[in-house]
């Protein structure tokens, strides 16, 4: 399988989100991000691991951790190998055996050991976005740059539809709705052409 290394880029809630977090994932060799709904108290456990916050008592997270050492276990790497009718799933590479996991508790152990966080290319390819101001610095690898004549040749109305989905794509992240982002990122794939 193919993987990509990425790290947490921010966490961050909306009121009209019901209680759910939007983590977002960056790409560390591209500037893709991928944004994931998870749910509070995920959300909590990431955040106070991150801050260098240790509870009087330990959160289920590290339990979880404080049970696989007992049992003399080390977790290598995490990785969210695949997105099925729009939940992510995700697999906890223990001693070099798989463990599937929710992704949002696969992150919370990878914060508390330290170790890296992957994303199966195909599932980054399939439900990240590159964020427009990025998009407009870089051009396209690998495709030459469209001329006005050749961009008249593409249907014109599509085009538009997912220009404008991409502007209230960029303006939904930086309101921090991410749950629209995530909408309207489902939006443009369904427009776009399959490869």
């Amino acid at each position: 399988m193919d993987k990509v290394l990425v790290d947490i880029l921010g966490l961050s809630t909306n009121p009209a989100s019901g209680g759910a977090y939007a983590l977002i994932l960056r790409e560390l060799n591209g500037n893709r991000r991928l944004p994931i709904i998870i749910g509070a108290s995920e959300a909590q456990s990431i955040a106070l691991e991150m801050e260098g916050i240790k509870p009087p008592r330990p959160l289920t997270h590290d339990l979880m951790k404080n049970i696989i050492a007992a049992f003399g276990g080390e977790l290598n790497d995490i990785v969210i190998d695949d997105l099925r009718d729009g939940t992510f799933y995700a697999k906890l590479n223990i001693d070099d055996r798989m463990i599937d996991s929710r992704p949002s508790d696969a992150i919370a152990l990878a914060v508390r050991y330290g170790v890296q966080i992957y994303v199966a290319a195909n599932v980054m390819d399939e439900a990240a976005f590159i964020p427009e101001d990025e998009e407009e610095e870089q051009p396209p690898s690998g495709s030459p740059p469209v001329s006005p004549a050749g961009a008249a040749q593409q249907p014109a109305m599509k085009l538009t539809k997912v220009e404008q989905l991409n502007r209230q794509l960029h303006e939904a992240i930086e309101k921090e709705n991410y749950e629209k982002a995530a909408a309207l990122r489902d939006e443009i794939r369904r427009l776009q052409p399959r490869e």
